[in-house]
């Protein structure tokens, strides 16, 4: 049976390789560190700088946080509504489909323009990025209930939220989960899309003016340190995952 170290060594092992090659490249190279720095070196202004890198990283968090919040919320909301009004369901789903057409670089400093540089406009594109793939997962998730025991439900005399409750909301849960590794992944993105539109802190920020400085290493350990918060939160919706519905876990394969 493969356990969750064993999984992720091959992981580790090719970052390790990535990073090694990286070095020796900068190295025997000769590349002027404002181009390219060495790994060793980003880790080096990282730590260095890591007061300021933590301040910047607790506000992109905080957006992050909130938006993704507030997408998970109107999500449940529409995807329930659309589940108890089909007719509705195949008038709305399309549109949700087509609002993706619309690019977040274009719709991010518009929002800035409209509400300011405070935490609305930067909330508002984490929520946009983030919606889709959650409502989706949800919708799709109450329509994939089989029909069996809803009409079994129904045979015992259980109401129609009863139904929702014990059948449709179970099935639905691991396509939510699904949605939400998804869309916890865009979230972080977002958040720094719409700091670079338009903030006063945040990574998105702090790398707009380390470009313009020609700090090439701060840009890089600012990245850094946004890929570590997208794998953190991504973890932990696994975490919650195979806490909330244990059943959907895929079974392990024995050997031998």
């Amino acid at each position: 049976m493969t356990r969750g170290p064993g999984r992720a060594l091959p992981v580790v092992a090719g970052a390790a390789a990535l990073l090694v090659l990286w070095q020796v490249v900068v190295a025997v190279g000769g590349i002027a560190p404002r181009l390219l720095p060495s790994p060793a070196r980003v880790a080096q202004q990282a730590w260095a700088h890591r007061e300021v890198l933590a301040a910047h990283a607790g506000a992109t968090l905080t957006v992050t946080l909130v938006g993704f919040s507030v997408s998970v919320a109107v999500a449940g909301v529409l995807a329930v509504t659309l589940d108890r009004l089909p007719r509705l369901r195949a008038g709305v789903v399309p549109l949700l489909v087509a609002s993706q057409t619309v690019p977040v670089l274009v719709v991010a400093p518009l929002l800035v323009l409209w509400f300011g540089f405070g935490l609305a406009p930067k909330v508002l594109v984490v929520t946009l990025v983030t919606f889709f793939p959650v409502a989706l997962g949800l919708v799709e998730g109450f329509a994939a209930a089989g029909p069996g025991a809803s009409a079994l439900l129904a045979t015992m005399g259980a109401s129609r939220w009863q139904e929702f409750a014990y059948v449709r909301l179970p099935a639905a849960m691991p396509r939510f989960f699904t949605a939400l590794r998804i869309g916890v992944t865009y979230a972080v993105v977002g958040a720094v899309v719409a700091e670079y539109a338009g903030a006063v802190h945040g990574l998105g920020t702090y790398m707009t003016m380390q470009r313009a400085a020609f700090r090439t290493d701060l840009v890089l350990a600012a990245v850094g340190v946004c890929a570590a918060l997208t794998l953190t939160l991504y973890a932990l919706t696994c975490l919650a995952e195979r806490v909330v519905v244990p059943w959907a876990r895929p079974r392990q394969v024995r050997h031998g």
